[in-house]
């Protein structure tokens, strides 16, 4: 599949509230995966359809990294948590196109949100590996891709790259019109 990054102007249709009640309710999602005080990575948060669950179910204490290559995402994802009033909770960077740039995350992550976004990426396995250096050990991954956009083949080639940096499925969760795991680092 060729490399393609969703453009930032679909990101206002992806942070529509219409998408939970096609059946992808973020805190269904999320929350039992999440306890307060976690620190969650979020790749390719777009405009935060998950970004601002995450910063209500992490707390106070709690801290979301989101990180995305397109500024204007960013810069419209940080006007979006800034009227929640959680933008202390989360702190939204531009990735650069080589790394996500998590040097400063080493062991740190408690739990990744990989929701329609590895595909997006040039390379998965390289993806997996700044995730699982980012990841304490214990740590997981919520992985979901979309069906009929990414092959059965495709996600599981993706699961394949996972286990390479250190990834193992420990679960299968069903998220409407997703191919979807839970991983865990060893």
């Amino acid at each position: 599949m060729a490399h393609r990054v969703c453009p930032w102007w679909l990101g206002y249709f992806l942070a529509s509230p219409v998408r939970k009640w096609l059946g992808q309710d973020p805190v269904r999602i999320l929350a039992p995966h999440i306890h307060e005080g976690m620190t969650v990575l979020e790749p390719g948060p777009g405009m935060g359809f998950f970004t601002l669950e995450l910063a209500r179910l992490i707390g106070p204490a709690g801290r979301v990294v989101a990180v995305d290559v397109q500024p204007k995402m960013i810069d419209k994802l940080k006007q979006r948590l800034a009227k929640a009033g959680l933008d202390g909770r989360v702190d939204a960077r531009v990735a650069g196109k080589d790394s996500m740039g998590l040097h400063d995350l080493r062991a740190a992550v408690d739990l990744t949100v990989a929701f329609y976004v590895v595909h997006e990426f040039p390379d998965c396995g390289r993806f997996f590996a700044e995730v699982a250096e980012a990841s304490k050990p214990g740590a997981c991954v919520l992985l979901a891709e979309p069906k009929g956009h990414v092959s059965a083949k495709v996600f599981e080639a993706e699961l394949q790259a996972a286990a390479g940096a250190g990834f193992a499925v420990a679960e299968r969760p069903a998220i409407r019109r997703s191919l979807a795991a839970v991983l865990q680092k060893s």
